[in-house]
């Protein structure tokens, strides 16, 4: 048997705000999202604006994943609303590791050479 498997970030995804700041997404200080591989889960009861999820979306794949420690993905945890008026942030939090397997992500088998060695 071959180990195919992988690992990849939980991520917890937060709103911060300075205190008194102006918030015009509907947010609260606090509200939160937490990503765990491929799903996305809130909170029951608690929306978040498809707008600052549009802002934030585009790096959740490469945060999930292990960066060099000089990378800017690794440093980097926020990211700003959209709304140039609104004083929010999105914290993105690196929370645990997560395995995976190849064959259950994806209908593409991996190269024969990139398959580990049989002991």
């Amino acid at each position: 048997m071959t180990d195919d498997s992988f690992e990849l970030w939980d991520l917890r995804i937060e709103v911060v705000a300075p205190e008194g700041g102006a918030i015009y997404c509907n947010a609260k200080p606090g509200d939160w999202f937490e990503l765990r591989g491929e799903m996305l889960y809130l909170p029951p009861g608690q929306g978040f604006s498809i707008y600052s999820l549009a802002s934030v979306l585009p790096l959740l794949a490469a945060k999930q994943r292990q960066t060099h420690p000089n990378d800017w993905m690794s440093t980097d945890a926020e990211v700003a609303c959209p709304d140039p008026n609104c004083s929010t942030r999105l914290r993105i939090t690196r929370t645990g590791k997560r395995r995976f397997s190849h064959a259950e992500t994806t209908a593409v088998p991996l190269p024969a050479a990139s398959l580990p060695k049989e002991t």
